[in-house]
């Protein structure tokens, strides 16, 4: 058996804010449509459906994810355009092999990482 990612799914109240906050922060595109009522973003090749409580679903649904981290080799100027912009930033710190990271908070309390690529 095999698995392969599919997509991350955020749901929240305001897709189309939600959706810019990835665009304006993060550099992700817009694909499409989610269903009716969302959008579909390309996070450097991760697909995130961004959309609101989906009606048909019976099971309980909640709004946000955990996190999700991204490498960059752009810390410093990305963590000033996070400040810059209100974000919030939960922590900087570095991990065992000395890279910076970065955790911030996105729309409806998801929480973001940003690790600095080992040079």
């Amino acid at each position: 058996m095999a698995f392969t990612l599919n997509h991350v799914h955020l749901k929240t109240p305001d897709p189309e804010k939600t959706a810019q906050f990835y665009v304006d922060n993060l550099g992700a595109k817009i694909v499409g449509q989610a269903g009716g009522n969302g959008v579909r973003l390309d996070l450097h090749g991760l697909t995130l459906n961004v959309t609101t409580f989906i009606e048909s679903q019976e099971h309980e649904q909640k709004y946000g994810i955990e996190h999700i981290a991204i490498n960059t080799d752009e810390m410093p100027a990305l963590v000033e355009k996070l400040k810059d912009s209100g974000a919030k930033i939960l922590e900087e710190t570095t991990v065992g092999n000395g890279r910076k990271v970065c955790f911030f908070e996105g729309p409806d309390g998801v929480h973001l990482e940003f690790l600095e690529v080992a040079e």
